[in-house]
């Protein structure tokens, strides 16, 4: 651990003994600014920016990108490992019900799940990002499509509680407790010949100096519905950051509560159409439109655009660069689309 971080998480153990529970959140938070200073202190050594965040690196970030299905029911949540995401992409699956494709790379979380079953507009956007892609079950035209060569992917049907990457867990029912071991993808994939190293391309990134020169409508809090339910972000200004929200529902690691916070907030209207009785959907990610950008509790309305695959936002036919951090895209059907979605300021 950094020598400089290691004193501040020391100073913040003592402060937190000596509080009352009223004063801990104001302690948590003031220490929290204090090791971010530190860490932008020593981000200055480093040569190296991870390709997702635009955070700063000492080493080469050459890990490959690890992608999984997360489940987003109600019985599912909370959910493991969402808050060291550095890319979500959240979509309608069957329903009103969404789903998590979660991409890892400059962290690398205990658990992740409940994992659930492919979908072949996830697949294609993790290709797009060259990620392996992980998921466990899907239908047999979809598991075609897979084993032909669609992206390198592992499946937790095959794995199905072998203890070792998966595990199914006794506090939540099937299909709601399929749980990754995270440590030990790198090992399945090489197994399974798939690179587990990559030349990634980098998302675009405003530098630190330019962050205060961020403009736009002023947004506090953003809500949308998926069908019955509200997704809402809430804008924190003492850690600069969105909180997640189902509803009045916050959205938090099963583990210990830790709240998932997010630099970027991209919601990106485009077409929905239901292909069969099941209920499952094709999802136009190429043609690009209409967006919402928060950064910084600013809103702009922007563009989207697939650019070689990646996901980005436009305006005035220049790619906006994101915040440093974690980003996370929401998928909304152009019928409300961006007019659906309240703005607080």
């Amino acid at each position: 651990m950094n020598p400089k971080r290691l004193v501040v998480l020391i100073l913040f153990l003592l402060l937190i003994s000596a509080c009352s529970n009223n004063d801990t959140e104001r302690v948590s938070q003031d220490l929290r600014k204090k090791v971010i200073e530190q860490e932008k202190i020593s981000s200055n050594e480093a040569k190296y920016r991870f390709p997702l965040t635009g955070i700063a690196t000492r080493e080469p970030a050459t890990n490959r990108i690890v992608s999984v299905m997360i489940n987003n029911h109600p019985a599912a949540r909370p959910q493991s490992g969402l808050s060291q995401a550095d890319l979500v992409f959240e979509l309608l699956a069957e329903g009103q019900t969404t789903r998590f494709l979660a991409m890892f790379q400059s962290e690398k979380p205990e658990v992740v799940g409940p994992v659930r079953s492919a979908r072949p507009y996830y697949f294609k956007l993790a290709n797009d990002y060259n990620a392996l892609y992980i998921y466990h079950g899907a239908a047999d035209h979809i598991e075609a499509m897979l084993r032909s060569g669609a992206v390198d992917h592992l499946n937790g049907s095959y794995y199905d509680n072998d203890g070792y990457l998966f595990k199914r867990e006794s506090f939540r029912s099937a299909p709601h407790n399929s749980y990754l071991n995270f440590a030990a993808v790198t090992e399945v994939a090489t197994n399974q010949g798939y690179e587990v190293e990559a030349d990634h391309r980098s998302l675009a990134f405003y530098q630190s100096d330019q962050l205060a020169d961020l403009t736009g409508d002023k947004g506090s809090e953003v809500s949308f519905n998926y069908g019955q339910e509200t997704v809402r972000y809430r804008y924190d200004p003492t850690i600069e950051a969105y909180l997640r929200y189902n509803g009045d529902q916050q959205t938090v690691e099963f583990t210990d509560q830790t709240p998932i916070q997010l630099n970027n907030v991209f919601i990106i209207e485009t077409a929905h159409q239901v292909i069969d009785d099941q209920g499952r959907r094709e999802i136009d990610l190429m043609s690009g439109g209409n967006a919402y950008l928060l950064q910084k509790g600013f809103i702009n309305k922007v563009q989207w655009q697939n650019t070689d695959g990646y996901i980005v936002p436009v305006k005035d036919g220049k790619e906006v660069p994101f915040v440093p951090g974690k980003t996370w895209i929401n998928v909304i059907p152009t019928n409300p689309g961006l007019t659906g979605v309240t703005v607080i300021e």
